[in-house]
């Protein structure tokens, strides 16, 4: 694959999740919304990275690792919510992890952390972009 296909891959398949986050939302499936909202982050991180370092993305899924390694300045303000959006990966695959982040996943936590995730996937969008 050509790096242009690889961005385009990275983005649509954020796009993608983005929409299904979106629905999940309105379907008050709270923890598999915050999942997916790293995973919009975490491609267009990839995407980021193979546009502007090179094709041997990350595979990793660490928010600020990625980022890290794609050479990509964060305000102080983003990196703490990539370092909690980085925490979504775990809590909602483990069944230990994923019983206790139910009760901290209402709309109220949830809508606040989508929040973060929209204004960081618009950066990182016009950041591809520029």
């Amino acid at each position: 694959m050509e790096r242009e296909d690889i961005v385009k891959y990275w983005i649509e398949s954020s796009d993608s999740d983005f929409q299904v986050m979106e629905s999940l939302f309105v379907n008050e499936h709270y923890v598999w919304v915050l999942f997916l909202g790293h995973l919009v982050v975490e491609k267009l991180l990839k995407a980021y990275h193979v546009k502007n370092v090179g094709t041997d993305y990350p595979r990793i899924h660490n928010l600020m690792e990625i980022a890290h390694k794609a050479s990509l300045e964060l305000s102080s303000e983003q990196k703490l919510a990539m370092s909690e959006l980085t925490t979504f990966n775990l809590r909602a695959r483990y069944p230990d992890y994923k019983n206790r982040f139910q009760k901290k996943a209402n709309r109220q936590y949830t809508e606040m952390q989508l929040d973060k995730i929209r204004e960081i996937r618009k950066w990182l969008q016009e950041k591809i972009n520029s």
